[in-house]
C-alpha cells in the first residue's frame, strides 16, 4: 500500500497556511478568474506567486484550479493567466475543457495538468484519452465506487495519478456539473459561483393561489430533496489506497481555515497512523475531530455501492464547535492570544495543536495588553494573554463547545 498525498483546499493566505501547518502534502487554490469557487478572496498574481514560494519552502505543493468551462470571450484572456500560473511556480493545472488543456500545453508546457472532477472521468478509455493529451493525473467522477476505481487503476498507465475526494460537500448533480443555480437564481454554477439552490427548503405553490405555500412532505423535517450528505471516508482509507488512488483529497476552498486545520490534521493522522500500524483500527479521536467542524450527516458517498443519501432535518450545517481564539506563542502557561469569538476567564478549552493532538486546558485568568485582569475577551479580533493550566503551542486552536 502506498503513501498517497493528502490534498487540501486554500481560499485565501490564512486557509492555506492552517492546511500547511497542520500537515497536507499539497493544497489546492485559484487565481481571480477560470475557478469553480467565486466566493473565496482567491488569489492574485504577486499573492499566487508569494503562496507558491511560501509551500515550497516547506516541502508542500500547489495546484491551480483553471476548471470553469469559459466562454469565447473569456478565451483571449486565458494565455496570459496561464503563463502568469507557470511563472509563479505552480506544480499543476487543475481544468475540465479540452480547449483550456490544449492552451495549457502551449503557455504552461513547465506546469503538470491534472483533469478536474469536472470532466467526469468515471471508466478507463476516459482516463486513458487524457493521459494521451498531456494529463498526469485524472480526478476521478465522484459517483465511482470503489471495485470501478481498482478496474480503472489496472486499466490504465501506472504513471497516471488518480485522485479521489475523501471528505467534504457532495453535489446532487453529476461530478457538479448543474444548472439548477443558473435558472433559479442566474448564477452560473459551472463558472464558479452556485447559490447551493439544491439545499434549499421547497414547498408547493398552486398557480390560482398564488403565495400560499404547501408542503411536499418529505418528512417531519421538511422538504429537502436536493440536499446531499456530506463525504467522509475517514474510516475507509485502507480501501481507497488499495484500489489505487494517489492523491486524497478534501473539498471545501469556501470553507473556513479551522475547517482546513481540523480536516487536514484528521487525515494526516489517520495516515500516518495506518503507515505505522497496517490494518490497525484509527485511534477514535481522530474520526471525532470531524464531528467538531460545521458538517451535514455523513456519509460514504458512492464508493461503497451505496449512494450518500439525503440531509432531510435541514439546509445548513451541524455548528458544534467554534473557535475562540488561536494561540500567537507564550512563555510557558503564559500564552497570548488571538480573539476570534468571545470567552471567559475560568473556561475550559479543547486545543487543537499543529501536528499534535487535542487536548484540555483551562483559562485560569486573562489579561488586556496592557497586564490588566479582565473577565473575559469581549471584542472580536482582540489580542490577549491568558494564564492557562498548561502550555500551548503556537498556531494551537482554541475550541469550545457552541452549547
Amino acid at each position: 500500500m502506498s503513501r498517497a498525498e493528502l490534498l487540501a483546499p486554500a481560499g485565501d493566505r490564512e486557509r492555506l497556511e492552517a492546511a500547511v501547518a497542520f500537515g497536507a502534502d499539497a493544497v489546492y487554490l485559484a487565481g481571480r478568474e477560470f475557478g469553480m469557487r467565486a466566493a473565496p478572496a482567491n488569489f492574485g498574481a504577486e499573492e499566487l506567486a508569494a503562496a507558491a514560494a511560501y509551500c515550497h519552502a516547506r516541502g508542500v505543493r500547489v495546484y491551480v484550479t483553471c476548471n470553469t468551462i469559459p466562454r469565447n470571450g473569456e478565451m483571449d484572456r486565458l494565455p496570459a493567466f496561464l503563463e502568469q500560473v507557470q511563472a509563479a511556480g505552480a506544480d499543476a493545472l487543475i481544468l475540465a475543457d479540452l480547449g483550456v488543456l490544449r492552451l495549457a500545453r502551449r503557455y504552461a508546457p513547465g506546469v503538470a495538468l491534472h483533469v478536474s472532477t469536472q470532466a467526469g472521468v468515471a471508466n478507463y478509455e476516459t482516463a486513458c484519452a487524457f493521459a494521451e493529451l498531456g494529463a498526469s493525473r485524472v480526478v476521478l467522477a465522484r459517483e465511482m465506487s470503489l471495485p470501478e476505481i481498482a478496474e480503472l487503476r489496472r486499466r490504465t498507465p501506472p504513471e497516471l495519478e488518480l485522485e479521489a475526494f475523501v471528505h467534504g460537500s457532495m453535489c446532487v448533480s453529476f461530478s457538479g456539473r448543474c444548472l439548477i443555480s443558473n435558472y433559479l437564481a442566474g448564477r452560473d454554477a459551472n463558472r464558479g459561483e452556485c447559490a447551493q439552490p439544491c439545499r434549499w427548503k421547497y414547498a408547493l405553490m398552486e398557480e390560482k393561489r398564488p403565495g400560499e405555500y404547501f408542503p411536499v412532505e418529505q418528512d417531519a423535517h421538511g422538504t429537502y430533496f436536493f440536499n446531499s450528505r456530506d463525504l467522509c471516508m475517514i474510516r475507509h482509507l485502507p480501501e481507497l489506497l488499495e484500489a489505487g488512488v494517489t492523491s486524497l483529497k478534501i473539498e471545501g476552498r469556501a470553507k473556513s481555515a479551522y475547517y482546513a486545520a481540523v480536516t487536514v490534521n484528521a487525515y494526516r493522522k489517520a495516515l500516518d497512523h495506518l503507515a505505522r500500524a497496517p490494518g490497525a483500527p484509527l485511534p477514535e479521536w481522530i474520526p471525532q475531530e470531524l464531528e467538531k467542524i460545521s458538517h451535514r450527516a455523513y456519509s460514504t458517498g458512492f464508493y461503497l455501492g451505496g449512494e450518500p443519501g439525503q440531509e432531510t432535518e435541514n439546509g445548513g450545517y451541524l455548528r458544534r464547535y467554534e473557535v475562540a481564539a488561536v494561540c500567537l506563542g507564550g512563555e510557558g502557561n503564559l500564552l497570548r492570544l488571538s480573539q476570534r469569538n468571545r470567552f471567559f476567564a475560568g473556561e475550559e478549552m479543547d486545543v487543537l495543536p499543529p501536528g499534535g493532538e487535542p487536548f484540555l486546558l483551562r483559562l485560569e485568568a486573562l489579561y488586556n495588553e496592557e497586564g490588566e485582569e479582565i473577565p473575559s475577551a469581549p471584542h472580536a479580533a482582540m489580542t490577549l494573554y491568558a494564564k492557562a493550566s498548561r502550555p500551548a503551542p503556537a498556531g494551537s486552536l482554541l475550541r469550545r463547545p457552541t452549547a
